[in-house]
């Protein structure tokens, strides 16, 4: 008879709760048996471990064996279990010695060679294990991933040269960690831009206070460019936003390259995208595009060309900044604070408003196509402008050249290290109480945003928003106070779209 017991980790979403491997090897006629909710992939490492312990000069046990993977009310699945069973099993039957095992946790799935191979969702593991003061054992595959955690982790090739590491026979040397720390460069450069004056002057803002932004405009005016050069402009994520977003690559298995963690990501799903790609799902819940714009932009072209149904539940992620996908055989939670993107066509023929286009759509077709999208949704969007066709002069490429996005960016960090400092976030994120104390109006500020809310309609989360846009251009311009110039750029920035052109459209219909 013998026991050995060893840590490992399961999957959950981005978490990652501890299992305890206790394997048991007593007398009786052989048999292999693995129990505590296993899926078929860990079913099947009897089969893998077999072929491993024997391929490497080991002896496999003719005993009973027992596998058993706590807590037994916890789902596992996958082949990250492999390496923690075939060294419980040499273990327990005394061909190795090893100690101490509590201190050490276990990962990765064998070759019948007994090669290690890399398995998916290691760093929210590592991040567990580094914080529990474990030394992590991972495949050679992993260790760039893992040591992100600032952990030690061992990386291992073979289960042969596992075995020698914990012997002390022939140690393994730990990885090192690969996250740098300057701003990565590279990307495109808002120098490209030009024209679209009012255009740039909004992404510095979403991008200075974390706002979403719709633009409206024909087709080939630059609204696309605007966008995919937004993460150039941001400022670079902090190493705990870092590796929040990495976790969630983790869980797919896709990690970007080491000199790349600190670059925001931007995530531009095409508008034939399901809820489920969009949100995350599946009978074992995968992160969705929401959630691998984690830090960073999420890019919606042609937003009312994507269903309504599918644009309908980002309104939850939006507001919470997370998403939690429940199934029958499982829940799990992702981050999903994202700044949202999107641009659109003014009409479905796209050349409504346009000065040297006519536009061949009815005010009915006009109306629809503008109802794909909800009020609610878009009363999360703190700024709508329209991008109307640069001026002739932008067309010429030996013309003065814009601002780049170097430039942009100094601006950019320096107010929201102001927001930082003042309120721990970012404008877009405060809560109703912070923007009582934060965003304070004078009495012709006030006066003013009152005559915009008669005017316009405005909710009161719209309210709210356009006094978080407001306190973001007072930080831009490097003031204490919230001016009335400032609302009035706030609200020229919000647009009167859909409400009051959509009245006027109405109007127009019945003369």
């Amino acid at each position: 008879m013998g026991l050995a017991i060893l840590k490992s980790r399961a999957q959950l979403g981005v978490d990652a709760p501890e299992v305890t491997i206790e394997v048991f090897l007593s007398g009786g006629l052989p048999g292999f048996s693995i129990v505590g909710m296993a899926e078929t992939a860990v079913r099947e490492s009897k089969d893998r471990v077999r072929g491993a312990i024997m391929s490497v000069g080991f002896k496999f046990p003719q005993e009973r064996i027992t596998v058993s993977l706590g807590p037994a009310d916890m789902r596992k699945s996958g082949g990250r279990f492999d390496l923690a069973i075939a060294l419980g099993i040499l273990a327990a039957s005394g061909q190795v010695t090893i100690a101490p095992l509590p201190a050490r946790e276990f990962y990765g799935e064998l070759a019948l060679n007994g090669d290690v191979r890399r398995v998916p969702g290691l760093l929210p593991a590592a991040l567990k294990a580094a914080a529990a003061g474990r030394t992590i054992i991972t495949p050679a595959a992993n260790a760039a991933e893992a040591a992100l955690a600032a952990g030690e982790v061992i990386p291992a090739r073979s289960l042969l040269q596992v075995t020698a590491h914990l012997n002390r026979s022939k140690r393994i040397r730990p990885a090192r960690r690969a996250l740098k720390e300057q701003h990565p460069a590279g990307g495109p450069d808002l120098a490209e831009v030009r024209g679209q004056r009012q255009a740039r002057r909004a992404l510095e803002i979403a991008a200075a206070g974390g706002h979403n932004l719709l633009l409206v405009g024909p087709p080939g005016t630059g609204k696309s460019m605007l966008a995919e050069r937004m993460p150039g402009i941001m400022p670079p994520m902090s190493e705990a936003e870092a590796i929040e977003t990495a976790a969630v690559e983790s869980v797919l298995g896709v990690l970007p390259d080491p000199g790349r963690w600190l670059r925001r990501p931007f995530r531009s799903p095409h508008h034939t995208a399901s809820a489920a790609a969009l949100v995350g799902g599946g009978s074992d819940p995968r992160p969705g595009e929401v959630s691998r714009a984690h830090n960073g932009v999420l890019f919606l072209d042609e937003l009312p060309e994507f269903k309504r149904s599918v644009l309908e539940v980002l309104r939850e992620p939006l507001e919470a900044g997370a998403i939690t996908i429940s199934r029958a055989a499982a829940q799990a939670d992702f981050p999903a604070r994202f700044q949202l993107i999107a641009a659109m066509n003014p009409c479905p023929c796209g050349y409504l408003g346009d000065p040297l286009a006519d536009c061949a759509c009815s005010v009915e077709r006009v109306a629809n196509y503008r109802g794909r999208i909800s009020g609610p949704l878009l009363d999360r969007v703190d700024i709508r402008i329209e991008v109307g066709r640069p001026p002739r002069a932008a067309y010429r490429r030996d013309g003065e050249k814009p601002e780049g996005s170097a430039g942009v960016r100094r601006r950019v960090e320096a107010a929201a290290e102001r927001q930082r400092t003042r309120a721990g976030c970012l404008n877009a994120r405060l809560g109703t109480g912070e923007i009582d104390r934060y965003c304070a109006l004078d009495d012709a500020g006030h006066g003013l945003l009152d005559a915009a809310t008669d005017r316009l309609g405005l909710s009161v989360r719209a309210y709210h928003r356009v006094l978080r846009v407001a306190r973001t251009v007072a930080d831009l311009a490097g003031t204490q106070g919230i001016a009335a110039a400032h609302v009035a750029e706030a609200l020229a920035l919000r647009g009167e779209w859909p409400a009051a052109k959509r009245r006027a459209y109405r109007d127009s219909a019945t003369m």
